[in-house]
């Protein structure tokens, strides 16, 4: 979390040169518009400050300092005077790499009615990062806030403001300032950098909040679908207590489709799960992908992978020898819950079309327990019939559960990366 910081060094120099343009006219400014309006140098510090202007020209720090410090020793200097001296003051800390007491011309210059519009954001920007750096996270948040209101569009001066809120523990503070920082990355067209995602799902957690931490990871496996981001969500919802068996399973069933299962006891509970809850065919593919990657090593977890294997293989036998039955008691059924059950059976089995045709069936008739799970379900036939635009419309449409909607979204991601 210090992107900013290491960024500094290079914004200072870059805003030196800036300043070096401003700092050449001010020998002429009086001379050349006698305008009441124009601001103009007093004649003591008219002369001391060309000559620091010279020096840092020349780079002799040393001599720019001397006639800096004559200049902040005249008696009665105007405000513009007090302005200027500022300006060249900032030059010559940036040049020098003395941080502290540019912050403090920086601090005087942002207050000064003299700064040109165009130099404002800039010298914001440069305060809010020093004190970033200076671990003075309230003032860091101060002028990046007043920055972002001068209409800075640099996502570091979010950042700033983000990461200060967090470093100083006030989490309700970061998670505003992050929710505002997602809402300007999609307003601008630019999505949202990982390392801001991460800082969103640190603070949900921080904040101790099941539904922001559940929406942060969400975002970022949306914008980062790499294997650990999908690990990391899955095994989260896997590992929260009190999840029914049933929708375990939907969750079981991505990830064994991202091939993230982790090890032998995942592969042992998902075909258990899919056993018990009627889907024999799943079981034994998942078993068969644990054998062939050789998950089942120790002699006790090898003896009951082989047996589970074994029991599913006879419900399969059974399971596929009904099928036909069935598919007949689902035709002449009124509603759709035969036909949803002959879906799942058909999934199973890795008959994607039939299984779409059968699903699609059962939704239409209605009357279902739970409609949700059936078009959850229909989605996942869709997209292994390789019809991925019409299953990413399908997730679209499942409603009515919570849960049922996550994975919903969660598969879009997945058909996406298809």
């Amino acid at each position: 979390m210090r992107p900013v910081a290491k960024r500094l060094a290079a914004v200072l120099v870059s805003a030196a040169f800036l300043m070096a343009a401003s700092l050449i006219p001010i020998a002429t400014a009086a001379a050349a518009d006698k305008s009441d309006a124009t601001p103009k140098l007093s004649a003591a510090a008219s002369k001391t400050l060309k000559t620091a202007q010279d020096a840092l020209e020349a780079k002799d720090y040393p001599a720019a300092l001397t006639a800096l410090k004559a200049t902040q020793d005249l008696p009665n200097k105007s405000e513009y005077d007090e302005f200027t001296m500022n300006q060249m003051y900032l030059f010559y800390y940036s040049r020098t790499n003395d941080m502290a007491d540019a912050e403090k011309v920086l601090e005087a210059l942002v207050t000064s009615r003299y700064l040109e519009k165009a130099d404002l954001q800039p010298r914001l920007r440069m305060l809010a990062q020093l004190n970033y750096q200076a671990k003075d996270y309230d003032k860091a948040i101060q002028y990046a806030e007043r920055d972002t209101k001068e209409g800075d569009t640099n996502d570091d001066v979010y950042t700033i403001i983000d990461q200060s809120y967090y470093l100083k523990d006030d989490y309700p503070g970061a998670l505003k300032s992050i929710n505002a920082h997602l809402d300007f990355a999609a307003k601008s067209g630019h999505p949202p950098g990982e390392n801001l995602l991460k800082l969103e799902l640190s603070t949900c957690i921080k904040l101790n909040d099941a539904n922001c931490t559940a929406q942060a990871l969400d975002q970022r496996i949306a914008a980062f679908p790499t294997p650990d981001n999908w690990r990391e969500v899955l095994y989260t919802i896997i590992q929260t207590p009190g999840q029914s068996d049933p929708f375990l399973l939907h969750v079981y069933r991505l990830t064994f489709d991202l091939d993230l299962l982790k090890g032998p006891e995942d592969y042992i509970e998902m075909a258990t799960l899919a056993n018990d809850q009627g889907s024999p065919g799943e079981a034994q593919r998942v078993l068969e992908s644990g054998k062939q990657k050789n998950v089942f090593v120790t002699p006790a977890v090898k003896a009951h992978s082989t047996q589970l294997l074994e029991s599913v293989k006879n419900k399969v036998a059974a399971d596929q020898a009904s099928l036909p039955k069935i598919a007949a008691d689902a035709a002449a059924a009124k509603t759709g819950t035969k036909d949803v059950a002959l879906g799942l059976a058909y999934l199973s089995y890795q008959q994607y079309d039939k299984a779409a045709e059968a699903l699609t069936n059962g939704l239409a008739k209605g009357g279902l327990k739970s409609e949700a799970d059936a078009r959850l379900m229909l989605g996942v036939a869709q997209l292994h019939a390789g019809k991925k635009d019409d299953a990413q419309k399908t997730f679209e449409q499942v409603k009515g559960d919570p849960k049922l909607e996550r994975m919903a979204r969660l598969w879009e991601v997945r058909a996406r990366q298809a």
